[in-house]
């Protein structure tokens, strides 16, 4: 009974890319979603959802949630910029 599934070579180079480049993957995530939040501040009911995203993101990243909970709960677009241009 085999324990794990058996990826091919070309399957196992493109998991290998996704998780070299991870970091990058989610700060280009965290940028668009603080463009998001820029061009969403007449929509509290967008915005609600694009901080829950921003959450949900950065509790993914090396970053610890002291750094970042601070920011989401004060919804400071500009704090927020700042701390992905540390990620990237």
């Amino acid at each position: 009974m085999p324990s794990g599934r058996e990826y091919s070579g070309a399957q196992r180079k493109i998991i290998n890319r996704y998780y070299d480049n991870h970091d990058n993957i989610l700060a280009t995530r965290l940028g668009e979603i603080v463009t998001d939040i820029a061009l969403a501040q007449d929509n509290q009911k967008k915005l609600d959802r694009l901080w829950i995203r921003a959450q949900q993101a950065l509790s993914k990243t090396a970053i610890k949630p002291e750094a970042w909970n601070k920011i989401i709960q004060s919804r400071d677009p500009k704090a927020l910029a700042m701390l992905i241009s540390k990620l990237a």
